[in-house]
């Protein structure tokens, strides 16, 4: 399919793409598929005004019937599903697998929200005093800026999104400004849904077209109470301070150091074929791919043939096409990093299987990398260190202990794994005295979290959580209430104080 095509089945008109100074390019071969015109400084303070406005309505809305609105966003991202991803693809360059199966993120967690809708639940607490009863209850919070990175360019979003409307609150979107053609389509969608819901105020959601100065005045300004940021440990630092500043409410999903250990237990085959997804898919480009491979000794010499076997052949080329598996990194400085780390493993006595650059005659503008893998004699600092690219480093390990140790000594924790039929040992790796991350599983990879769950990280990861179980709290204020029904005045505490 030609690239007009895409955007064109994605609702974006070409030729209102064209004039900015901000220039889009696919991954797939280097080439320019947009100008767009940047927002202002000023354009992004008008909005945020904009989106207060919405919220004293928005807020007003009985919460089943805001998530009535959400419904409507899912229906419409059911029937430009293929569209949306393909897209998803032709910015980002992950394959159309890949691509589609984010929007089914997004239509997940929609579906969630609109049951959540019903279920904002708060508490009944007893009181110590006679007559009293107290409660717990739940409100919308304010306006809620996202800031979303380039390898997931749409699901990040609508995880804050879709919990952010029902809870009563409106959002302004500052994606990547590598991948703003997949917030214009998804925006396209909300405001389909919008109008065929009828009663939405007006900019219940905007888009922020522009670069990292453009996030700032979202981070800095009283009148955005929620920050939900996705990208680097850096970016989150920065945005981190500037909200705690203001005292605002911050929500950081930052880098992953992921690890698997490959106990004697585990069943090899299942083991291949998760390391294989979660140290490939998206290019090595999602904060859950596996970076590093612990192996007991006693299954090392037959598992690591197996996957450079399986690496050795693996389809790499335009994410579009079927039946490729991995596609280009998102430009040459990510090409840049990925070398880097490799020289700089080799430096520290690893041994690397893979790793050139593939189709150089082919897409000279794009930066295709066949994955590599790099057997470590230690856990050394470019280890510890998160690479975005398709870089799996291997070591060995003796007992469980010492496995476990080495999945934890990373500044990173966001998601972890052991394979094992040994139930001492998965429980001992989900325990308290086990994996430090936020993720743990068992007999699973690292990545392809699902949305019922809350997903972010500890440590360098941030500490935030989005998506399911009850990270909808991080939309609203909790306020705590207490309500006399007696004719008396009795103090807490027990304290007489009498006038």
């Amino acid at each position: 399919m030609s690239f007009t095509s895409v955007l064109e089945a994605a609702g974006l008109d070409p030729s209102d793409l064209n004039g900015g100074d901000l220039s889009i390019t696919t991954p797939i071969d280097g080439s320019e598929v947009a100008r767009l015109t940047k927002h202002t400084v000023d354009d992004v303070g008008e909005m945020i005004a904009r989106a207060e406005a919405a919220f004293d309505m928005w807020r007003r809305v009985p919460a089943p019937r805001r998530g009535e609105l959400v419904r409507l966003i899912s229906d419409e991202l059911r029937s430009r599903k293929d569209s949306l991803g393909a897209l998803v693809s032709l910015e980002c360059g992950k394959i159309l697998q890949e691509g589609l199966g984010e929007v089914q993120e997004m239509i997940d967690i929609c579906d969630f929200a609109v049951g959540l809708s019903r279920q904002l639940y708060g508490l009944t607490i007893a009181s110590e005093r006679p007559g009293h009863t107290m409660r717990e209850t739940w409100h919308p919070l304010g306006v809620c800026g996202i800031i979303t990175a380039f390898n997931f360019p749409v699901a990040p979003w609508c995880w804050n999104a879709a919990l952010a409307l029902v809870c009563g609150d409106p959002v302004i979107w500052k994606p990547s400004e590598k991948v703003p053609l997949c917030a214009l389509a998804t925006q396209r969608i909300v405001e389909r849904a919008v109008e065929r819901f009828g009663e939405a105020p007006d900019d219940l959601s905007q888009v922020v077209i522009g670069r990292a100065d453009l996030g700032r005045v979202l981070t800095d300004s009283p009148g955005v109470a929620i920050i939900s940021a996705t990208g680097s440990t850096g970016m989150g630092r920065s945005v981190g301070q500037a909200v705690a500043a203001r005292f605002g409410r911050c929500i950081l999903e930052l880098g992953g150091n992921n690890a698997m250990v490959v106990s004697p237990s585990a069943d090899l085959e299942m083991a291949v074929r998760a390391i294989v997804f979660a140290a490939v898919g998206t290019a090595g480009q999602r904060c859950t791919t596996l970076r590093r491979l612990i192996v007991h000794d006693d299954v090392y010499d037959d598992l690591i043939p197996r996957l450079r076997s399986i690496y050795a052949g693996l389809p790499i080329g335009d994410p579009l096409t079927d039946g490729v598996l991995v596609g280009p990194l998102i430009d040459e400085q990510a090409h840049d990093r990925m070398h880097e780390a490799l020289s700089r493993a080799k430096v520290d006595g690893g041994v690397v299987f893979g790793g050139e650059r593939a189709h150089l005659d082919e897409y000279p503008g794009g930066y295709y990398e066949h994955p590599a893998m790099v057997e470590m004699p230690t856990q050394t600092d470019i280890v510890r260190q998160e690479t975005f690219a398709p870089i799996l480093y291997v070591m060995r390990y003796r007992e469980l202990g010492q496995a476990i140790t080495m999945q934890n000594d990373v500044p990173q924790g966001l998601s972890s794994c052991i394979f094992s039929n040994d139930v001492r040992e998965t429980e001992q790796f989900l325990s308290m005295v086990g994996s430090d991350c936020g993720i743990a599983n068992v007999n699973i990879g690292p990545s392809g979290a699902e949305i019922g769950g809350a997903f972010g990280g500890e440590k360098d990861t941030g500490g935030g959580r989005e998506s399911g179980s009850d990270a909808w709290k991080g939309y609203m204020r909790r306020q705590t209430n207490t309500v006399n029904y007696s004719r008396e005045l009795p103090l807490a505490q027990g304290i007489t104080f009498e006038v």
